[in-house]
């Protein structure tokens, strides 16, 4: 399992607007990712938004390819929908309109991960 982490740069003071547009926000139909020819590649595990000031960082739980989890952000409409509504609070104007431009933001936005770890799924008494 992997995790990724997207930055957003947000106009201060607008932290309650913000989590407002989030908490409307409309979850995929499914956490299984699919490529072109409709194989499943992955999983969507879950994702969690952070903010502070001006900097806002979506975190991504997944399994697979994050270029898969990008690809299929950019198809879902709830996706688009909030992007919409997020651009008057983003520092920089930012064009996600079609897939490839959306990929280039995501790529462009992710943070560097120095560090992951995770508990082991079995109990030390079975051992």
């Amino acid at each position: 399992m992997t995790y990724a982490a997207i930055t957003y740069r947000v106009k201060p003071g607008h932290e309650d607007e913000i989590a407002e547009i989030f908490g409307d926000f409309q979850r995929l139909g499914t956490s299984v990712l699919r490529d072109e020819q409709g194989n499943e590649v992955g999983r969507l595990l879950g994702t969690a938004v952070f903010i502070k000031d001006d900097i806002m960082i979506r975190v991504i739980h997944y399994e697979g390819d994050l270029a898969t989890v990008s690809a299929t952000m950019a198809k879902h409409g709830g996706v688009h929908k909030l992007e919409k509504e997020l651009a008057p609070y983003l520092q920089q104007r930012r064009d996600t309109s079609t897939t490839d431009k959306f990929g280039e933001y995501f790529r462009n936005s992710t943070m560097r991960c120095i560090s992951q770890l995770s508990a082991d799924p079995e109990p030390v008494e079975s051992r």
